[in-house]
């Protein structure tokens, strides 16, 4: 059974961004947010004669993303640490922006899809993968319920699940086709209870929580955060429903 890790959780996800995003032989490819980079180097392999350049804020995960690219041996793909809602890229420079999970947290995200369009060449294609909103997932529903509070101050993973909101946002930034695609494919979390355990108490959500607590208090919600990991526990690991958008759009 496969161990849990970010790519491990959403490997049923990244299925459908890579066909979603049909990266083709000669693009050049801005991955948004790209953390070790495994859909960056997905992408630079598929864009043999092209390139991909993934970026991130977290400059372990850059590190990471380009031990991962060596080891593989890919040479036309390369990372950078940078907020990719300022960074200065080339402009006109890319064929695809992709993003899996990695433009919720934008600080100003009129500023940063309008810089993302800035980097892609006229009619350029935009293709990420973000959350629907919190009800509509499981695994978000769950953990709030167990944990019996809300953190407070942390940046929301739901803030582009309304389409005519993003819509709106997206056009104003200089895209147009704005697409919805329902993606509906569970999420997961470890081999057995023990490991998905660990998996969620590394959640920025749940450790936030988690302090807010006493000691007693946060033994009852882990004690219940247990409970309900359990009872998502199948021959293959722990599993828990989620629901996503692969909004596309291209720029004008």
């Amino acid at each position: 059974m496969t161990p849990c890790g970010y790519d491990a959780e959403l490997r049923r996800h990244n299925e459908v961004l890579r066909r979603a995003c049909d990266v083709r032989s000669h693009d050049r490819v801005l991955d948004i947010g790209c953390g070790s980079g495994q859909t960056t180097r997905e992408a630079a392999r598929a864009a043999q004669a092209g390139s991909a350049l993934g970026v991130d804020v977290s400059a372990l995960a850059i590190e990471r993303a380009r031990e991962l690219a060596h080891t593989e041996g890919i040479r036309n793909v390369a990372f950078e640490c940078a907020d990719a809602a300022v960074c200065r890229f080339p402009h006109e420079r890319f064929d695809v922006a992709i993003s899996r999970f990695g433009t919720m947290f934008f600080d100003d995200p009129a500023a940063a899809f309008a810089n993302a369009g800035r980097a892609l060449r006229p009619a350029g294609r935009l293709v990420m993968m973000v959350w629907q909103a919190s009800q509509r997932n499981e695994w978000d529903v769950t953990i709030r319920q167990s944990l019996g509070a809300d953190p407070s101050g942390l940046p929301d993973p739901f803030s582009l699940a309304d389409p005519p909101t993003v819509t709106e946002l997206l056009e104003s930034a200089g895209f147009t086709d704005v697409t919805f695609t329902d993606v509906n494919e569970p999420v997961y979390y470890g081999p057995d209870v023990a490991a998905a355990m660990d998996w969620v108490r590394g959640f920025a959500c749940t450790s936030a929580v988690l302090k807010q607590l006493d000691s007693i208090a946060a033994e009852r919600a882990v004690g219940r955060l247990r409970e309900a990991l359990a009872a998502h526990l199948r021959d293959d690991g722990v599993w828990f429903n989620s629901r996503a958008w692969i909004v596309t759009a291209h720029r004008r």
